[in-house]
């Protein structure tokens, strides 16, 4: 009888330590993130034809995704996704959040929670058009890009460049930026608007394509990035800067750039002292 109740008593530590554990691990959360994987630097689908799952995405904004999870505590998961359907799966609630090169816009504070601002470098500081590089020195201005089609990807800062800088310009909106450069080359526009660090990376894997000298004029407002969240995430907002304001007093922007620079292929120069060069 002793035998037989040390051995239930046994079964109901077992059984008690397996539910322990399987309550530990459904207490772990997952961070689930959008991207539009197709703006180097900040977000781009990794070279190596291996990696699976996140290791897919590589770049800037990935990075950052990362050490938001880990700061919360919860596991990772990316969602790639075109650019404007980042800002539709936040606003229905299919991902906790967007991370995908985003600039702030009134129209985007009016909808969505918007994180303080982190920055990438160079990335949004300058916002440029590049072309074919056997249209050097043709659409240096806007009096040139008059009449002539620019694409520019939907939904983004780009697009609110152009319409606003070259009216005289005829807007082509496109949904992937990598399809984008196909088409420039296909002839369906003559330039592309692109932030800075964008068409630095475009033009180190595409070398018939230059920058075609025309920059745009750019607020200081919209030269940092944010991270996108549904409108009333309040308690995430806060947490998410929380986290952003960590990871600049760590010096963590500066490093970060650099790599995803050096992944995309752009090439970094250094000054006597060794740093980084924008």
């Amino acid at each position: 009888m002793k035998k037989t109740i040390a051995l239930l008593l046994t079964a109901v530590m077992l059984l008690g330590l397996l539910a322990g554990c399987g309550s530990a691990k459904s207490e772990t959360k997952t961070l689930v993130v959008a991207t539009s994987p197709d703006f180097a630097p900040m977000e781009f689908v990794s070279s190596d034809e291996n990696a699976k799952g996140n290791d897919k995405y590589v770049g800037f904004d990935m990075t950052l995704a990362a050490y938001l999870a880990e700061g919360m505590g919860m596991e990772l998961e990316i969602k790639p996704m075109s650019f404007d359907a980042c800002q539709t799966a936040v606003e229905m609630g299919s991902v906790d959040m967007a991370i995908s090169g985003f600039s702030w816009t009134e129209e985007r504070a009016e909808n969505f929670n918007l994180s303080d601002y982190y920055h990438a470098g160079d990335n949004e500081d300058e916002q440029i058009i590049i072309t074919l590089a056997g249209n050097e020195g043709k659409y240096d201005t806007a009096e040139k890009l008059a009449g002539q089609k620019v694409g520019a990807q939907i939904a983004s800062l780009q697009e609110s460049l152009t319409k606003e800088q070259l009216p005289d310009s005829t807007l082509v909106t496109v949904a992937d930026l990598t399809t984008a450069i196909m088409q420039l080359r296909n002839g369906d526009f003559v330039a592309l608007a692109v932030a800075k660090g964008n068409g630095s990376a475009i033009i180190a894997s595409n070398p018939d394509i230059i920058e075609s000298g025309f920059s745009f004029e750019v607020d200081e407002k919209y030269t940092g990035n944010v991270v996108m969240m549904k409108k009333g995430a309040d308690d995430l907002t806060a947490k998410v800067n929380e986290l952003l304001a960590k990871a600049e007093s760590e010096g963590k922007y500066g490093p970060w750039y650099e790599e995803a620079k050096a992944t995309a292929g752009i090439e970094v120069s250094y000054d006597d002292q060794g740093n980084a060069a924008s």
